[in-house]
């Protein structure tokens, strides 16, 4: 089973809103850090939003104010709410766990959690 799944990707005009969901296969995977990052082909990782143990959240700068990552840890599911989408948001999200808690759980750290999904494409036209 793999560890982390994501869903709620897709196909939306610029401005529009979607909201990505995450799902850890065990709460291993959602008691510590959690977080999101995107990637597009030929470019690096890019952390996207973080929370951490302690329930703080941060933003790369390039989403904040429109994206907003909640954590229901009984539910052991990660959110991404994103609004106001712009083209340059176009990409495969992915949701990432550090269980082991060793890392700052910040967003520029997300790119490096041991565990990630598979991906859901995130695709904003004009």
């Amino acid at each position: 089973q793999a560890p982390l799944v994501e869903s709620g990707g897709g196909s939306v005009q610029s401005g529009g809103s979607l909201r990505l969901s995450c799902t850890a296969s065990s709460s291993t995977y959602s008691s510590r850090h959690m977080g999101w990052f995107r990637q597009t082909p030929g470019k690096e990782r890019e952390g996207v939003a973080a929370v951490d143990r302690d329930g703080k959240v941060s933003y790369a700068d390039s989403v904040k104010g429109r994206f907003t990552i909640s954590l229901e840890r009984a539910k052991k599911t990660l959110y991404l709410q994103m609004n106001d989408l712009k083209l340059e948001d176009t990409a495969m999200y992915y949701c990432a766990s550090d269980p082991t808690g060793l890392s700052d759980g910040t967003y520029s750290e997300v790119p490096r959690f041991g565990y990630w999904g598979t991906g859901t494409q995130v695709t904003v036209s004009s």
